[in-house]
């Protein structure tokens, strides 16, 4: 295959055919997002909430354990 000449450059489009391009890009994907029912958001959100609570619990026994360790090395 041969090679482009570097002064055949594609032709981009003006500014104002980019930003056209752009919202009818975004209003397509927003047509494919789909509205989760009550129950998949009540499970997904209670999901969250005891991820949220295990990565406390892990960090606050972390921050204790390498306390004690501290106050035991350097006492």
């Amino acid at each position: 295959m041969a090679k482009a000449k570097s002064s055949e450059k594609a032709v981009k489009p003006n500014i104002f055919m980019r930003i056209g391009l752009f919202i009818k890009q975004i209003i397509d994907e927003l047509r494919k997002v789909v509205t989760p029912t009550s129950k998949e958001l009540f499970f997904w959100a209670l999901a969250v909430f005891i991820f949220v609570l295990l990565l406390m619990a892990l960090v606050t026994g972390m921050d204790f354990g390498l306390g004690k360790l501290t106050l035991w090395i350097f006492g």
